[in-house]
C-alpha cells in the first residue's frame, strides 16, 4: 500500500483540544458540553501506566493535519476526516458476503449480460475513443467495479477494471481530452466525471502516475474551454458537484493554483444549487444537492453548507416523511406524490449514500454518517434480489406487489418499474456497482492529528498508519445494525499514541466504552463523537456499546402514519412472499414477488410509552451471510395489530394512506415486523388503529377499471384518470391500448361500489397515425350487467369514431354496477382510449 504525504498545516477550528471544554458549531443534535476525563490502565506486562484521555467532541480537530493520508491542501479549509486509499479497508462478515454476492452476482459480471459492457466495440475501450457505446453506463459500472475489485483484493476482478482502465487512459488527445469522441463536440463532460473516479480508485490503490497525468493534463483542456462551452448541458451542469470533486481531490495531490480557479468556475457554471433546487430529478437531487457544501471548502464562508443542509431538508420536508432515508422520486419528485407509496430510484439510494459519505468527511459532522447508514440499511439492500443476481428500478417503504404491470401514473414512468431483473433497467442496472464498495471504503477514515475514526460501522479490518508512523491494524467485530456491541481488537508493530474516535450515533442515547475489560466512563450524547486517546499496544481490545431501544416516528405529514426502528433499522411488516419467474434465462432469472399474507394492517401502540407495545425477539446463533432476507432476519418484532379491510390494491399500489387512527373493529392479531432491508414486500408506514370516537373512517379505493388487454407500458387508469388530451394522437399523457392486439374484438369496463344510473358516455379514441399502428375502431357498442347478464344499451346514438374529440352516444338510462364498452378493432391494427366518461342527463 502506497501511503501518500502531505504537508503540515495548522489552522484555528472548533474540535477536540486535550485541556478545554470547547461547543462546535457541526452537530446541531448535540447539546451537552464537552466532557473530558482521564483515566489510567495497567498493562498485563506490568509496564508503565499508559494514560488514556477521552472527550465527547461536535467534529474532530483541524489544528493539525495528517502525516500519512492526504486531505485538503490549503487554501481549501482543512479536512474534519480524510479517505483512506482504496483497499485500506477490507469488509468481513456480513458485508463481505455482500461484496462476495455482488461479485458473483450481476454487477460482477455485467460484462456477460449487459450491451454497454461488451468490450468490443465500446467507445470506451478504444485507445481512439471509437466505438457504438460511448455514454454513462459503462463508466457508471466501472466506478464500482473497480472500488469493488479492491475491496475484495480480488485478483479477477482486478484484472478486469484494469482492462479497460488502459484504453481509458491511453484515449487521452495531446491537447488533454479523453474518452468516446462522440461525448467531445458539445462536450458532454457528464461521463467523464463518473470515469474519473474509477481512475481515482485506481491511483490509490497502485499509486499509477499515469492517472495524475492524465487528469492534469485533462483538467487543462477543461480550463481552455471557452466559458458557455464548459457544462453547456443541463444534465452536466446538475451534477457539476462530481466534476468539482475531482478537482479538488487533483489540486490536494499536485497543490497546482490554476485547479482552483477551474474550480471556482466549475462552481459557477454548475446549477444554482446555492440558491434553491434547480431540478426535481431524483438522481440529480441526490448528487447534486451537497454542491455547495463542497464549495464552502474553498469559499470557507459557511452559507455554503447551510445551503447544502438547506437543499436536504427542503428536499425531505416536502417528499421525505417516510421511513427508510430516502425520498418519493419515481423519476421526479411530483407534488401530490408525497406519500410512503412513492419509490425511490436505485440510482438515488447509490448516489444519496455517497453524498452523504463526502459530506461526513467534508464537515466532520456525524449526521451525515447516520444518513447514509440509513439509507444503507433500510432501502438499499430491498432494491436487489438477495442473491444479487437482479434488481428493480423503484423501491418505496411501502410496496405490496412487484409485478411487471404499468403502474402509471401511480409511479411517474410506464412499464415494468417494480420487478426483480437483471437486464431492463438500464441506469440502475450499472450505478448501483458502487453503493456497497463505497460504503466499505469508508467505514474507516483518518482525521487530523493522525488518528483514525469508525465512521461506519460494520465487521471489518482496517490497516494504516497512525501516531508517529506505526502500522496500525484493526478488526472491527461486530452484527451491526442488527447488534448493539463493536469490538475492535488492535495489532500495531509498535506502540502508538494517536487519537481514535467513535461516532455516536444520533438515536443513541448512552453509549458506554471499555478498554481492555475496564469501562471508561464517558458522558457521550448523541449524534457526537468519542475521541480516546493513549499510547495504542498490540493486543489492546475497545468495546463500545451502542444500546439500542424501540422508538416510534409519527409522520404528521402522511395522515400521522407512524414508523417503528429500533437502532439503526426501521422495521416493516412481515409478508409472505410468493417469487414468481419470468423470462427464460436460466442464469438470469427474472421475478415477480406476490403476496401470500394480509398486509392492511394498523398497528395498536401506547403512544406514551411505544416501546412496551412491542417485544424484541433474537434469533439466536450466529448472524447469516445474508441476514437482508425475510426468512433469515436476525432481530423481529412481535406487535398487536387489526386489519383495515377497506385498504386495499389501488392502480397497481399499495392503496394510500389516510388519517390515523384508522377506525376499524376486525380482531387484535400478533404480526411480526422485520427490518426493512429484509422484506421485499412490506409495510414500514402504518396506520394505527382504534375502535374508539377518535377514530376516522378509512374510505375504500374504488376498482380500477378492467380490460381484455392492456400493453404493459398503458395503463387501463387512463381510462378515469381526469387528464382530456390535446388531441387523439397525444402521447405526453397516460393512454389505454389494446397494443399488440390487431383486428380483434376487445373491450374495457367499469365496476362500481354501489348502483348508478347511467344514460350517456363519451369515448375520446387514441389513434397514431403516421408513427404507430393504433386506429380507431371498426366499431363498437355498450353493455350493461342486468344481474348476471350482460345486455346492450337500448335506444343507443350514433357510436362515433371522430378523432381529436369526445364521441358521445345517448341511451335509455339503466341503472347498474357494471358497464362494458366493446370494440371491434380494424383489420391489421390495434386501438386504444385516451378517456372513457360515463353519466347521467
Amino acid at each position: 500500500m502506497a501511503f501518500e504525504t502531505q504537508r503540515r498545516r495548522a489552522q484555528a477550528s472548533s474540535g477536540c483540544r486535550r485541556s478545554t471544554v470547547r461547543r462546535t458549531a457541526i452537530g446541531t443534535a448535540c447539546s451537552l458540553a464537552l466532557v473530558l476525563t482521564a483515566l489510567r490502565f495497567m498493562s498485563a506486562s506490568a509496564e508503565p501506566a499508559n494514560e488514556t484521555t477521552s472527550e465527547v467532541v461536535n467534529m474532530p480537530s483541524t489544528t493539525r493535519a495528517n502525516d500519512f493520508y492526504v486531505g485538503n491542501r490549503a487554501p481549501l479549509l482543512p479536512s474534519p476526516l480524510i479517505k483512506l486509499p482504496a483497499g485500506s479497508v477490507r469488509p468481513e462478515g456480513w458485508l463481505r458476503h455482500q461484496l462476495d454476492l455482488m461479485a458473483q452476482g450481476f454487477s460482477g459480471r455485467l460484462i456477460d449480460i449487459s450491451q454497454w459492457c461488451r468490450f468490443e466495440g465500446s467507445a470506451w475501450a478504444d485507445a481512439k475513443g471509437n466505438g457504438e457505446f460511448g455514454w454513462e453506463e459503462l463508466p457508471y459500472w466501472l466506478k464500482g467495479f473497480t472500488s469493488l475489485a479492491y475491496a475484495l483484493h480480488d485478483e479477477r476482478l482486478i484484472a478486469e477494471a484494469q482492462r479497460w482502465l488502459e484504453p481509458i487512459i491511453a484515449s487521452q488527445d495531446a491537447d488533454g481530452y479523453f474518452g468516446p469522441r462522440v461525448n467531445r463536440e458539445a462536450p458532454d463532460l457528464w461521463p467523464n466525471m463518473i470515469a474519473l473516479y474509477a481512475l481515482r480508485t485506481h491511483y490509490e490503490a497502485t499509486a499509477d502516475e499515469r492517472v495524475i497525468s492524465l487528469m492534469t493534463k485533462y483538467f487543462r483542456w477543461q480550463a481552455a474551454l471557452p466559458i458557455e462551452r464548459f457544462l453547456p448541458g443541463s444534465w452536466q451542469q446538475w451534477r457539476g458537484g462530481d466534476n468539482l470533486d475531482s478537482i479538488y481531490w487533483l489540486y490536494n495531490r499536485t497543490g497546482e493554483s490554476w485547479l482552483l480557479d477551474l474550480a471556482r468556475v466549475n462552481h459557477e457554471r454548475t446549477a444554482d444549487w446555492t440558491g434553491g433546487i434547480p431540478t426535481w430529478h431524483g438522481v440529480n437531487v441526490c448528487q447534486g444537492f451537497r454542491e455547495p457544501g463542497e464549495y464552502y471548502q474553498q469559499s470557507g464562508d459557511r452559507r455554503y453548507l447551510q445551503a447544502t443542509q438547506r437543499n436536504y431538508d427542503t428536499i425531505m420536508r416536502e417528499y421525505g416523511q417516510v421511513p427508510g432515508g430516502m425520498f418519493g422520486a419515481d423519476e421526479n419528485c411530483r407534488p401530490g406524490y408525497t406519500g410512503p407509496r412513492q419509490a425511490a430510484e436505485t440510482c438515488s439510494m447509490a448516489e444519496l449514500m455517497h453524498s452523504s459519505e463526502m459530506l461526513a468527511r467534508i464537515t466532520g459532522d456525524p449526521l451525515w454518517a447516520d444518513r447514509c447508514e440509513e439509507v444503507a440499511f433500510n432501502s438499499l439492500p430491498a432494491s436487489q434480489t438477495p442473491d444479487y443476481k437482479g434488481l428493480h428500478y423503484l423501491t418505496a417503504p411501502n410496496m405490496v406487489q412487484l409485478d411487471r404491470e404499468n403502474k402509471s401514473p401511480g409511479l411517474q414512468n410506464a412499464g415494468c418499474m417494480l420487478a426483480y431483473d437483471p437486464t431492463s433497467y438500464r441506469c440502475c442496472q450499472h450505478n448501483i456497482a458502487f453503493a456497497w464498495p463505497y460504503f466499505a471504503e469508508h467505514l474507516w477514515m483518518a482525521t487530523p492529528s493522525n488518528g483514525l475514526a469508525a465512521v461506519l460501522y460494520a465487521p471489518s479490518e482496517v490497516t494504516a498508519k497512525a501516531g508517529p508512523g506505526a502500522e496500525v491494524r484493526i478488526a472491527e467485530t461486530t452484527d451491526y445494525p442488527f447488534g448493539e456491541t463493536v469490538e475492535f481488537r488492535l495489532a500495531t508493530n509498535r506502540p502508538a499514541q494517536f487519537p481514535l474516535l467513535l461516532r455516536v450515533p444520533g438515536w443513541c442515547e448512552r453509549p458506554r466504552v471499555e478498554i481492555n475489560g475496564e469501562p471508561l466512563e464517558v458522558l457521550a450524547h448523541p449524534s457526537c463523537w468519542i475521541a480516546i486517546e493513549r499510547t495504542w499496544r498490540d493486543g489492546d481490545v475497545l468495546r463500545l456499546t451502542l444500546p439500542m431501544t424501540v422508538r416510534v416516528r409519527v409522520w404528521e405529514q402522511n395522515n400521522n402514519a407512524v414508523s417503528v426502528s429500533r437502532g439503526p433499522l426501521t422495521y416493516s411488516l412481515r409478508i409472505g412472499e410468493r417469487w414468481a419467474r419470468y423470462g427464460d434465462s436460466d442464469e438470469w432469472p427474472a421475478y415477480e414477488v406476490f403476496p401470500t399474507t394480509p398486509w392492511n394492517y394498523g398497528l395498536i401502540v401506547d403512544m406514551q410509552n411505544p416501546a412496551r407495545s412491542f417485544e424484541v425477539i433474537e434469533k439466536p446463533g450466529p448472524l447469516p451471510g445474508q441476514p437482508f432476507d425475510v426468512e433469515a432476519a436476525p432481530v423481529q418484532l412481535s406487535a398487536k395489530a387489526r386489519r383495515i379491510p377497506e385498504w386495499r390494491m389501488d392502480g397497481g399500489l399499495v392503496g394510500e394512506l389516510q388519517m390515523s387512527p384508522a377506525k376499524t373493529s376486525e380482531a387484535v392479531e400478533s404480526v411480526t415486523l422485520v427490518p426493512m432491508g429484509c422484506g421485499r414486500l412490506r409495510i414500514a408506514a402504518f396506520p394505527t388503529v382504534s375502535d374508539g370516537p377518535d377514530a376516522h373512517e378509512w374510505v375504500a379505493a374504488p376498482e380500477p377499471p378492467l380490460a381484455s388487454h392492456c400493453w404493459p407500458n398503458d395503463t387501463v387508469r387512463a381510462l378515469n384518470d381526469g387528464i382530456v388530451p390535446k388531441r387523439s394522437s397525444d402521447q405526453s399523457i397516460p393512454r389505454m391500448t389494446w397494443w399488440d392486439h390487431k383486428g380483434t374484438t376487445e373491450w374495457v369496463a367499469y365496476r362500481f361500489d354501489a348502483p348508478r344510473e347511467l344514460s350517456w358516455s363519451e369515448v375520446y379514441w387514441f389513434d397514431d397515425t403516421g408513427v404507430g399502428e393504433c386506429r380507431v375502431p371498426a366499431r363498437w357498442r355498450l353493455l350493461w350487467k342486468n344481474g348476471e347478464a350482460w345486455e346492450a344499451v337500448n335506444n343507443a346514438s350514433d357510436y362515433g369514431v371522430q378523432l381529436d374529440e369526445f364521441n358521445r352516444v345517448t341511451f335509455e338510462p339503466v341503472v347498474t354496477t357494471d358497464v362494458k364498452l366493446e370494440v371491434e378493432l380494424q383489420p391489421g391494427f390495434s386501438g386504444g382510449i385516451q378517456e372513457w366518461r360515463l353519466g347521467r342527463s
